[in-house]
């Protein structure tokens, strides 16, 4: 006698709804650009000091204006005067363009260090600056200076 067979109802699945809005996707970008990210605090507080000194106003503007196209290109993320580059942020401090024997009396007083771009090759007139008590603003003037004769 064969056995009576079990039956079961059909699984009812519930229909799929509409998928969800998705967020629009951010802008292609080119090759090799990146987004300008926040700045560091202190570098906001420069930016700031140096929108409120009216020779230097416009080089925040300048920065500020240049942040917004994305780039990776050298002293993208820095400031200049008549187009050339004299302070710029990277890894979250402060490079300034200074004469060599500045750098070098800056590096002795354990103020910075020469800057280093990741070639392996030190800029002599370039100095990072790693003392956090180093006033920024000064040695930012002091570039503009320099640069800018």
């Amino acid at each position: 006698m064969a056995k009576p067979r079990k039956t079961t109802a059909p699984e009812i699945r519930p229909k799929k709804s509409a998928a969800p809005a998705k967020k629009p996707a951010p802008p292609a970008k080119k090759p090799g650009e990146r987004d300008a990210g926040p700045l560091e605090p202190r570098a906001v507080a420069l930016i700031a000091a140096l929108r409120a000194d009216p020779r230097l106003a416009a080089v925040a503007r300048d920065f500020e204006a240049a942040r917004a196209v994305p780039s990776r290109k050298f002293g993208s993320n820095g400031l200049k005067v008549n187009g050339k580059l004299f302070a710029l942020f990277t890894q979250g401090t402060l490079v300034v363009k200074l004469p060599k024997d500045r750098v070098a009396a800056l590096v002795a007083a354990k103020v910075g260090k020469p800057f280093d771009p990741g070639h392996g090759r030190l800029m002599k007139e370039w100095l990072t600056v790693t003392e956090a008590s180093a006033p920024w603003i000064v040695l930012v003037r002091e570039a503009h200076a320099f640069v800018g004769g």
